[in-house]
């Protein structure tokens, strides 16, 4: 009864959304990466990258918004290195992709030490702070679960509604799902491949640094080495879990971020002092491990993801 009691409250619905918020954007870029054909595995690198980056513009004096900007701009720096190396020069896409995660994550432990070299503990920034939506928080479980998060938050739901739109329905988003389910007609069009992959490798790259930002401008208000914790990996398992759409990234974001709100409470009930609490650690990712299993079997994998393109090629 103490878990179903926990399911229906305000607090541990609002504590989901926010532990999916990071989720949300890294999927999302690693969505629009893998639906052009390009495996992004730099993705935790990156998120490192832009969780140091955003919280260290606002610490030098920079406002909150511009740290958001700052992340995803160096987020792009290292998704245009990883699109050079794997698009038009056609190197492997798990080698790239995890040289990239190495890189992004010494050269901010490097950074960190360079800037800050007597600090023993991270300096704290005045972080995104919530705001609740007038009418629409006052409306009883949701509200508060929905309606009064960070800025940060509510842009991450709105950036689903957005690539969704792109996607499925401009030409633009056409010829970004063509690139990674069937180049050769893209090209057969007088489209650039190699320029929509790169381009869709850049924008997804910016996003998933806007997720590492989060945590440091918006969940905490501060930058520490671990803090990233394995979520970028999450994210790809969160693409396949969403069949590759945005709408279905979104709610395997919020499930298994969930299943994470869950465990931390459930430790605290009389269960957890008879269950040792490593189990509930666990849960989460099993719980996502039989959910993707389910859910990947009806996937339908882009047709040329990590397949390279060269023109006049069959």
């Amino acid at each position: 009864m103490e878990i179903i009691d926990i399911l229906f409250t305000a607090s541990f619905w609002a504590a989901a959304i926010r532990i999916a918020s990071p989720l949300i954007f890294a999927t999302l870029g690693e969505l629009i990466c893998e639906r052009a054909g390009v495996l992004n595995l730099g993705i935790e690198g990156i998120m490192v990258a832009g969780a140091f980056a955003g919280w260290m513009a606002v610490y030098s004096g920079t406002g909150l918004w511009v740290g958001v900007g700052v992340a995803m701009l160096v987020g792009m720096l290292f998704g245009l290195l990883h699109s050079i190396l794997t698009v038009p020069f056609g190197l492997s896409q798990h080698v790239v992709g995890l040289g990239v995660t190495l890189l992004a994550t010494s050269s901010t432990y490097y950074a960190y030490r360079l800037a800050l070299p007597e600090v023993t503990s991270p300096p704290k920034i005045e972080a995104f702070q919530p705001f609740e939506i007038p009418i629409l928080s006052d409306i009883p479980l949701i509200g508060p679960a929905l309606f009064s998060q960070t800025p940060f938050t509510y842009l991450a739901f709105v950036l689903v509604a957005v690539v969704a739109v792109i996607l499925y329905r401009t030409p633009l988003g056409l010829a970004v799902r063509a690139a990674g389910e069937n180049p050769a007609a893209v090209a057969a069009q007088g489209l650039s491949v190699n320029a929509i992959r790169m381009g869709a490798v850049v924008v997804g790259s910016g996003f998933m640094a806007m997720g590492g930002a989060f945590l440091t401008m918006s969940a905490f208000d501060s930058f520490f080495f671990e803090m990233v914790n394995g979520r970028g990996w999450i994210c790809i398992a969160l693409v396949v879990f969403g069949s590759w759409r945005p709408g279905k990234a979104l709610l395997g974001a919020i499930l298994f971020a969930a299943f994470d709100a869950l465990q931390i409470r459930v430790q605290q009930t009389s269960l957890g002092s008879l269950v040792p609490y490593q189990i509930f650690l666990m849960m989460p990712y099993i719980l996502s491990i039989v959910a993707l299993v389910l859910m990947s079997r009806r996937a339908e994998v882009p047709a040329a993801l990590m397949v390279p393109f060269n023109k006049g090629e069959r």
